[in-house]
């Protein structure tokens, strides 16, 4: 049998290939930091700070959060919250309503311009331990799940997340369904992070409007039975500083009710899915 027609565990439901999970990237950068890319057209000079970008992307912890909360709670819909470090420990009362709402909170790096792939072991495990500590002292929960910044983890990643008891790990893009990584720190599980209907990649680096989120996923619904229905699974991503703004929400909500109501889904979380595939 082909690897990617591999059958998942007898949890998955039988009659729905299509594992839908949903995920909120809630990051930030240190006072000393801005992200590299933002909505505007023309990029700064090299070295030069770019304020625009830094206030654009606090957005996501000031107000983009609690609007994509309430777009959850409209539709019912639970989701994993991928956090920075920062942000925990600046926003313990955003920590807390996400936790509240009965979402996970997982790990993703201190600060979004530190990249594991930089860093030294040792670096990278002094970062890796104080996002975690941010995030069990902000929210009162244990961060299970990882994702590293721009998903690009060091070779070293793995087995430091399975040494500080992490399960979980998103920082993959090579197979349909979940699959252990081996680590001399022990076993953890690495699950597919799909790129097809993501807010940045969309609506950022590609230029779309929003509708091209909604757009995207009925595209994938369609045409599903078309690629003789192989189960898999299938992110929905909005970045709280991205599809936190209006217009974005409304396209985030539309898309997971419509996620909801195919016959061929079923809503999971990555949390789940890291259970569901624990060896």
């Amino acid at each position: 049998m082909e690897p990617y027609r591999l059958s998942p565990p007898a949890q998955w439901p039988e009659k729905s290939p299509l594992a839908v999970s949903v995920s909120v990237m809630l990051e930030g950068w240190t006072d000393d930091a801005a992200p590299g890319i933002g909505p505007m057209g023309n990029p700064l000079r090299a070295g030069t700070f770019d304020t625009q970008a830094k206030s654009w992307a606090a957005y996501g912890a000031q107000t983009g959060a609690w609007r994509l909360l309430d777009v959850l709670e409209d539709t019912k819909a639970r989701a994993v919250f991928y956090v920075s470090g920062i942000v925990a420990e600046r926003h313990p009362d955003l920590m807390q309503a996400i936790v509240k709402a009965g979402h996970e909170v997982a790990a993703h790096s201190w600060s979004q311009h530190i990249i594991p792939a930089y860093q030294t072991r040792d670096e990278e495990h002094a970062d890796l331990k104080r996002c975690m500590a941010a995030i069990q002292s902000s929210s009162g929960q244990r961060p299970t799940g990882w994702i590293s910044p721009r998903a690009t983890p060091s070779l070293n990643t793995p087995e430091l997340l399975a040494l500080e008891g992490f399960t979980w790990i998103a920082d993959a893009f090579d197979r349909d369904l979940p699959y252990p990584i081996e680590t001399k720190s022990g076993a953890i599980t690495a699950i597919p992070f799909t790129m097809e209907v993501n807010d940045f990649p969309l609506c950022i680096r590609y230029g779309h409007s929003p509708e091209a989120f909604v757009r995207t996923l009925a595209k994938i619904l369609e045409g599903w039975s078309e690629i003789r229905n192989p189960f898999a699974c299938l992110d929905l991503t909005a970045h709280a500083h991205v599809f936190g703004r209006p217009a974005g929400a409304i396209a985030f909500k539309q898309a997971i009710r419509l996620a909801q109501d195919h016959a061929a889904t079923w809503m999971t979380t990555h949390a789940e899915l890291s259970r569901i595939f624990a060896r």
